[in-house]
């Protein structure tokens, strides 16, 4: 029966081979009859089947859980040093890349740590990845030709709005045809967002766009127009300033990132948080930082405490430095968690004119916060302190409480009598 109905469905198709036949509508002529159901519905003894044998795949590769990376990141390439904390001249940084293999630290590109990553793949013990943000035309004409010298595969952190012709480019701004030849080359081009935002923030965009429209505009929106673009699959963001929170964390993954690199210096291990990779900034007054960074004896991965040098912008202090406000009871905050692991019972923060004060420090989040009361006007300096790696750092900050009405009325009542 299911012969002659096969047949005289080859028979009727032979026949309108000139007419298009819906997909519905051949599903449905392959559907037997109600007579044809009933004639079909006693069972037939068949022989059991045999499962047939399972060729064997190749076996998982070895992956050495033990291997180490440290990811050196990196901004612009001058010959004159103004800003040494995203700066570094041509020969310094020629001369860092000879380190890496004078030590004999392997330079890997990012696929192959993420293949690592999913134990697709192994990597050398001490590896290295090298990271380029913004999208400085130097990253082409400069960082480019010496990288290309040792061979080192590297990655580019892009933020579109400076892409030449973007809102934020300008002079010196890379080209989207500068970034598909490097493509071509086989350089790594992920994403830095949009605008390079700290994204716990809205800042910009649409303004009745909501902070969540925003926030996955920058995530989401970055990783499209780079993937449109270029024709590539976008990976890795690397957050601007280090910052997140469970929520920015929590979109990027919806967003399809699955790595999040900050600036906290430290190494990565097999078992570090794809969400909260550490990457060391070079700075060009900071020798000692890309020493530490290349040497994996007693690093953070194996166990030891991170070390970390950054600028006092990047802990986003609260009130701003040199600010002046006409609060009497501002917020004091800043955050540490560009720092990476901090001994909590270290952190400590002095307010002029108060001494210590008993701030609260969220190893969670990584904010230290304040809130003094009453403050008379005047010049204030936030005094805070830290220990990493046995090692006490320092950040201090002022702001200014400007005389107004406002404040007068809320001074203590037994100041308000004197």
């Amino acid at each position: 029966m299911k012969t002659l109905r096969l047949l005289a469905i080859l028979l009727a198709m032979s026949s309108t081979a000139c007419r298009k036949v819906p997909f519905s509508e051949f599903v449905r002529s392959l559907r037997p009859s109600s007579a044809e159901q009933q004639q079909e519905a006693a069972p037939t003894r068949m022989p059991a089947a045999q499962p047939e044998p399972v060729a064997e795949g190749p076996a998982a590769p070895a992956v050495d859980r033990t291997a180490q990376v440290t990811v050196l990141g990196y901004h612009r390439f001058v010959d004159k040093v103004r800003r040494p904390d995203t700066e570094i001249t041509p020969a310094g940084f020629e001369a860092q890349m000879q380190a890496l293999k004078d030590q004999g630290i392997a330079v890997i590109p990012l696929e192959d740590f993420l293949a690592w990553r999913h134990e697709e793949k192994s990597i050398p013990p001490r590896s290295a990845l090298i990271t380029i943000d913004d999208g400085y035309n130097v990253a082409y004409s400069v960082a480019w030709p010496i990288l290309k010298k040792f061979g080192y595969p590297f990655t580019m952190f892009i933020y579109t709005d400076y892409v030449r012709g973007g809102p934020k480019s300008g002079g010196g701004s890379m080209t989207w045809e500068q970034l598909a030849e490097m493509r071509d080359a086989g350089v790594s081009i992920q994403s830095h967002t949009i605008s390079h935002p700290d994204l716990r923030h809205k800042k910009g965009g649409a303004p009745e766009a909501s902070y969540d429209e925003w926030l996955w505009n920058e995530l989401h929106g970055s990783k499209a127009m780079l993937e449109d673009r270029l024709g590539i699959r976008v990976t890795a963001l690397a957050l601007p300033y280090g910052t997140s929170n469970d929520h920015i964390r929590e979109v990027a993954a919806k967003a399809g990132y699955e790595m999040l690199f900050m600036v906290d210096g430290r190494k990565i291990s097999f078992g570090t948080p794809m969400e909260k990779l550490g990457r060391y900034i070079v700075q060009a007054n900071q020798p000692k930082l890309f020493t530490t960074a290349i040497t994996f004896e007693g690093s953070a991965a194996a166990g030891g405490p991170a070390v970390a040098f950054v600028p006092l912008q990047e802990l986003h202090p609260q009130p701003a430095d040199g600010a002046t406000i006409g609060e009497a009871h501002p917020l004091i905050q800043a955050n540490l968690s560009c720092f990476g692991q901090i001994d909590a019972g270290s952190v400590s923060m002095r307010l002029s004119g108060q001494g210590e004060v008993a701030a609260r420090f969220d190893s969670q989040t990584g904010l230290v916060t304040h809130q003094p009361r009453n403050l008379s006007p005047g010049k204030y300096t936030v005094i805070l302190t830290a220990r990493v790696d046995g090692k006490k750092l320092e950040y201090r900050w002022s702001f200014t409480i400007a005389p107004s009405p406002g404040i007068a009325r809320t001074l203590p009542l037994s100041r308000a009598r004197s």
